[in-house]
């Protein structure tokens, strides 16, 4: 008992230690009009450690796919739930997570377990502009909010290169990138992006199948 007395106030230092050494750092993205663009997923190249797989709920509300965009990581599993009034076809022709569920009003998909990365594009198969992605990655992620930020904390201070994608991005154009140094304390100055999005395509509404 003696010598684990004597080794927890070292532990307790040495923990303050390191949380006063890691910095933070906050991504900003933006369209070429200087709009706050939501929904991008931010990457940052450290490897993300959960302790558990995560279970992630895709809920169908409004004719909509909540949330549009959602990142994962392999191992966890995704769940989809049909809020409407209206059934629901989920479907997935992902060669990392092909599936497909038909959905009554109130009802839920069974878990599916997603162990590769990539990413998925879900649709519906009665409801064409319900659109909704997932994002399979290894890596640390965030989803950009609707003020187009993503801040990552309690960083180790090193060199970083960031990653953003968005599902209107332009077929064909390389990924935005970037490199920043996060400091041992406090923040690294806002990392700024512009992304050039095509129109949202949720916006063009399936009229033929409206309550199908």
């Amino acid at each position: 008992m003696k010598r684990w007395g004597s080794r927890l106030p070292c532990l307790f230092v040495w923990g303050i230690a390191v949380a006063a050494h890691a910095g933070s750092l906050t991504i900003k993205t933006i369209d070429n009009r200087g709009h706050p663009v939501s929904d991008a997923v931010v990457t940052i190249d450290r490897a993300n450690s959960p302790t558990t797989a995560s279970t992630h709920y895709i809920d169908q509300k409004s004719e909509t796919f909540i949330p549009y965009v959602e990142v994962m990581h392999p191992g966890d599993s995704v769940v989809f739930r049909n809020s409407d009034n209206t059934r629901h076809h989920v479907y997935s022709f992902s060669p990392i997570g092909a599936f497909q569920f038909i959905l009554s009003p109130g009802e839920s998909s069974s878990p599916v377990v997603l162990n590769r990365t990539g990413i998925i594009a879900l649709g519906c198969n009665i409801h064409d502009h319900m659109i909704a992605y997932l994002v399979v990655t290894t890596d640390q992620a965030q989803v950009t909010t609707q003020q187009g930020q993503a801040r990552f904390d309690d960083l180790p201070a090193g060199h970083y290169t960031v990653k953003v994608w968005h599902p209107q991005l332009w077929p064909g154009h390389p990924l935005a990138s970037s490199d920043v140094d996060v400091p041992p304390e406090g923040a690294a100055p806002e990392l700024p992006f512009t992304l050039r999005l095509m129109p949202d395509p949720r916006s063009v509404v399936d009229r033929e199948h409206l309550d199908y």
